[in-house]
């Protein structure tokens, strides 16, 4: 007879048991699976290619984010943590794969300059970033590229934790995630039915008011899909410049999959910045109105920033109020 749940890791891990465990892709136990997946490197795989996500180079170049610590979750082979040293980030970039982190390295040692620097780590992302552990932070960027929608829905507990645990006051956090809807991927099961068919399907798509709700400490600054890749600008997809301060209570829209960052006191003017020769910038889609979501308890008023290259990119700013999700310690 086991009665060994005591603690919220112990439900947890009692929860992801409740998966197959071919379905794993967000434990250790789901890193030979990624393993396999890296395994040929000529597929035609979008993040296969080094380049990074156009709405994180968007917004990096082109809004609020200043070079400062930066954590790349699921960093795959590191084309996201790479573009982000060579902008002067110190980046701490993780995955699950031995494989992925390999082929990371590899491609740093190719690399002659870089303006900041770069460390791959391998290993769970929640271990790794727990209290007191290497990568506990404060950082003052946190950038996701495919790894939330990876996750199970009793994960996304964590995943908050993760990011009240190690964003810094005024740093920003930028997703990237399969988008939900017509021209989107990933799996529309409702939560409930995941668990009854013990698989997520590829992973989960999300819509923009499920981001809104998830990320609900945050207020909203933007939310778009991704755009094309240019076809004048093989190394990026494409930017959307900000082209300057947001108006109050209405989100900027700064790309598709999905990303955010939070940004303690009101966001700078943003200011323009010269891309790559060639680089073909898209126009920005017109604002529309946000709610005000409540912020993180024991905060300082705070804005966010969320962008994404799957399908989704979703900006946010806090306001008073509100309390706080449980979370993991």
């Amino acid at each position: 007879m086991d009665r060994n749940v005591r603690t919220t890791d112990d439900v947890m891990t009692l929860m992801d048991g409740l998966f197959a465990p071919e379905a794993d892709r967000w434990t250790e136990g789901g890193a030979s699976w990624w393993d396999g997946f890296y395994a040929d490197r000529s597929k035609a795989v979008p993040f296969f290619v080094e380049k990074p996500d156009e709405s994180l180079d968007a917004a990096v170049r082109r809004g609020p984010i200043a070079p400062g610590r930066a954590l790349d979750l699921g960093c795959g082979p590191g084309r996201n943590a790479l573009h982000l040293a060579s902008l002067g980030f110190d980046v701490d970039a993780v995955d699950l794969s031995p494989a992925a982190i390999d082929w990371a390295r590899e491609r740093t040692a190719e690399k002659l300059t870089a303006a900041g620097e770069v460390r791959f780590h391998r290993g769970d992302a929640f271990a790794l970033t727990a209290p007191g552990a290497e990568l506990a932070g404060p950082y003052d960027l946190i950038n996701d590229s495919g790894c939330f929608h990876h996750l199970p829905p009793h994960r996304r507990i964590s995943y908050l934790a993760l990011l009240e645990r190690c964003l810094a006051p005024g740093g920003h956090f930028v997703l990237t995630c399969f988008a939900s809807g017509e021209g989107g991927m990933g799996s529309e099961l409702p939560d409930a039915e995941l668990y009854r068919t013990g698989g997520l399907h590829g992973g989960l798509a999300y819509s923009a008011e499920a981001l809104r709700d998830i990320f609900a400490e945050l207020t909203e600054i933007g939310l778009r899909r991704m755009n094309d890749e240019a076809p004048r600008v093989p190394a990026l997809r494409g930017v959307v410049p900000l082209g300057g301060p947001l108006p109050q209570g209405r989100p900027g829209v700064v790309g598709p999959g999905c990303a955010a960052g939070v940004h303690r006191g009101p966001l700078p003017p943003a200011q323009p910045v010269a891309g790559p020769p060639g680089l073909t910038a898209y126009p920005e889609p017109p604002a529309q109105p946000g709610p005000q979501r409540p912020r993180l308890r024991g905060r300082e008023a705070t804005q966010a920033r969320m962008v994404s290259p799957y399908q989704w990119g979703l900006p946010f700013s806090t306001s008073s109020g509100g309390g706080r999700r449980p979370c993991l310690r």
